[in-house]
């Protein structure tokens, strides 16, 4: 059954409904107040705690709160023991008319595998990774086979987790206003991925707060990933982000080597920037756009969607004069290649993968393997690009909240990588001190959407 957040408080926990206080959730003796859904694995009360067993061959399981929460912070202890994935379900939905029920929904990763992604926020049966961890030094302080404190909170559009008092993810997203909380025991096989059959994942403390909610403090090294398009969060705005493409009209931006904006080509519709189709040429009809701005240390982020077979790039370091003539191929700069792996030959070509999506083109590899969901490269769907470039040189592709390159374009092993490339014959190519930012136009459709940027 699920009530208003409002009337299931009242129900569930109206002894304890005091204006800036923590109720209890658990009463530690029974799991009053909770229902099981989705897969058969165990739960039970052993000692103070609530404890969910892996059951083999079943569908992940969740213990679910009769009660929907929308604005709360919550906080608990959890312990795994075995190696069983696990995770805390919020603002989460089990609709007869989505997947026959399935839970599903914003969780914050319970993670035992090496990787470590803890206190990540996954959406369940739904869109999958939305917030991948960055920094990681909870990994450092994570005990393992011991109680570790985790700290959620759920106000407004702002979704942050912490992992024993240390800050981990900081997501803006408006998909789910309300729902239940739930425990996960994720499901398992005979192979032993995911866990194995007995595993246990033991919950404890759990309160939560619904009334006069103070957001805690959070360091601001944390990137802030914000899901809804076009936007910028003022926790955004603190780090010094700023839309660099408005989402509805060409400001900001023009041809390479031109002063206006194609007049066609690129099509601005529904909050979307797109580069049309124009039979594979490489800026041979609508042409690169650069923007009016120049940058020499920055960061850059934004959504891409590739269409069957296509091929675009974001280009940094692109300095107008010193590149192919207009009209003539693409504009000169440092390149993330933006490619359909699976279906453009492009990524056969080259050295070692280095013309994959990710990759710093024809110059080094992207680790891509890493940055799954959506599979990289995938026709269709929404994927995030991101290139950090810093005053010393050093620079980072990321791809899907993963960092799949790294290199310093004024080392040594820079400069023998360019002249193995394409690039050979272009003096000092890649160590401009300032340039544009360009989106490629390589003659296949493109979608381009919450450009951001910057300084660094």
């Amino acid at each position: 059954m699920r009530y208003s957040a409002a009337i299931s408080i009242a129900i569930v926990l109206a002894p304890l409904t005091l204006a800036g206080q923590w109720h209890s959730l658990f009463d530690g003796k029974t799991l009053d107040g909770w229902i099981q859904r989705g897969g058969k694995a165990q739960y039970s009360v052993v000692n103070g705690a609530i404890v969910g067993t892996a059951v083999v061959n079943t569908p992940n399981s969740f213990l679910c709160t009769e009660a929907t929460f929308g604005d709360f912070i919550l906080e608990l202890e959890v312990k795994q023991v075995g190696a069983c994935n696990s995770g805390i379900q919020f603002r989460s939905l089990s609709d007869p008319d989505y997947r026959d029920g399935r839970v599903h929904g914003y969780q914050c990763e319970i993670d035992p595998s090496s990787r470590n992604w803890s206190g990540g926020i996954f959406d369940e049966a739904r869109r999958g990774w939305l917030y991948k961890p960055q920094l990681q030094p909870w990994t450092k302080v994570y005990q393992y086979g011991r109680w570790n404190h985790i700290r959620i909170e759920a106000i407004g559009k702002r979704l942050r987790t912490w992992g024993n008092g240390i800050p981990v993810s900081h997501l803006v997203d408006d998909k789910t206003a309300e729902g239940f909380i739930a425990l996960q025991v994720h499901s398992i096989n005979s192979s032993g991925r995911f866990g194995s059959e007995g595993d246990t994942i033991h919950w404890r403390n759990i309160r939560i707060q619904t009334e006069d909610l103070t957001p805690r403090a959070f360091d601001e090294r944390i990137m802030v990933v914000n899901t809804i398009p076009n936007t910028i969060d003022e926790a955004e705005v603190a780090q010094g982000w700023r839309l660099l493409w408005d989402g509805k009209t060409t400001d900001g931006w023009r041809r390479a080597h031109e002063d206006q904006f194609p007049e066609e080509g690129w099509k601005i519709e529904d909050g979307v920037l797109k580069v049309l189709s124009s039979g594979g040429g490489e800026a041979q009809k609508a042409g690169d756009i650069v923007t009016e701005e120049e940058f020499d240390a920055f960061e850059i982020q934004l959504d891409f969607l590739i269409t069957e077979g296509a091929n675009s790039g974001i280009k940094y370091f692109v300095t107008e004069g010193y590149g192919m003539r207009v009209g003539v191929g693409s504009a000169i700069g440092l390149e993330f290649q933006i490619l359909d792996d699976e279906r453009h030959p492009d990524a056969k070509a080259g050295a070692a993968g280095n013309r994959t999506i990710g990759s710093l083109y024809d110059l080094i590899p992207s680790r891509k393997q890493f940055a799954k969901r959506p599979v990289p490269g995938e026709p269709g769907a929404w994927q995030h690009a991101r290139v950090v470039a810093r005053r010393d040189g050093a620079v980072e592709h990321w791809l899907n909240g993963i960092q799949v390159v790294e290199y310093n374009r004024f080392s040594p092993l820079f400069a023998s990588l360019v002249a193995r490339s394409k690039y050979a014959d272009w003096e000092g190519f890649g160590a401009w001190e300032s340039g544009h930012l360009l989106l490629q136009d390589h003659g296949d459709e493109v979608h381009f959407r919450s450009i951001k940027v910057r300084e660094l």
